[in-house]
């Protein structure tokens, strides 16, 4: 099996709502902030190795370190195949830092997207302007309601009420 597969049925049996799943990712979170101040410390350097060598590199355990692969893949200039990885397969973290700040806002992970490093990385402005797009674009906006005698949006030129609305 896929190291991938093998993390994704482990730590997605852990219920948050459990005692036993909030100290499973509050450890996995914790490793996951390490990691992050450690890369952002140093955004100009593209870290590359083997998912084994980088897993020891970060002091943490393979699982661990596939779960932060999983969780980073997006935010990277190019993804890795993390679907087919093995320990000895070639990854590498160049990370394009907008979409990374970007997406944990969205993630709502404010212990990574508050992290002192983003200073040096990303303008407080621009780090704004970030937040509000992510927040925004889960924003959902509903259409005008169409009222019973309001032609219908179908185009049938007949009153809602006597066509799509009939179903409704």
């Amino acid at each position: 099996m896929a190291l991938l597969q093998e993390w994704r049925d482990y730590a997605y049996k852990f219920d948050d709502r459990t005692r036993e799943g909030q100290e499973f990712w509050l450890t996995y979170f914790n490793i996951e902030k390490g990691i992050y101040e450690k890369l952002l410390a140093d955004p100009n350097t593209v870290v590359a190795g083997t998912v084994k060598e980088l897993a020891d590199k970060y002091e943490t355990d393979l699982q661990m370190f596939v779960g932060f692969l999983d969780g980073i893949n997006d935010s990277l200039k190019t993804p890795n195949p993390i679907d087919e990885m093995a320990e000895d397969t070639q990854v590498s973290l160049d990370i394009d830092h907008e979409k990374l700040y970007y997406n944990m806002v969205g993630c709502r992970a404010e212990w990574l997207y508050t992290l002192k490093e983003w200073d040096e990385i990303l303008t407080e402005d621009r780090r704004k302007e970030l937040y509000k797009e992510s927040r925004n674009s889960t924003t959902v906006v509903k259409g005008e309601k169409v009222g019973r005698n309001d032609p219908c949006p179908c185009g049938s030129g007949k009153k809602y009420k006597k066509c799509c609305g009939k179903n409704a």
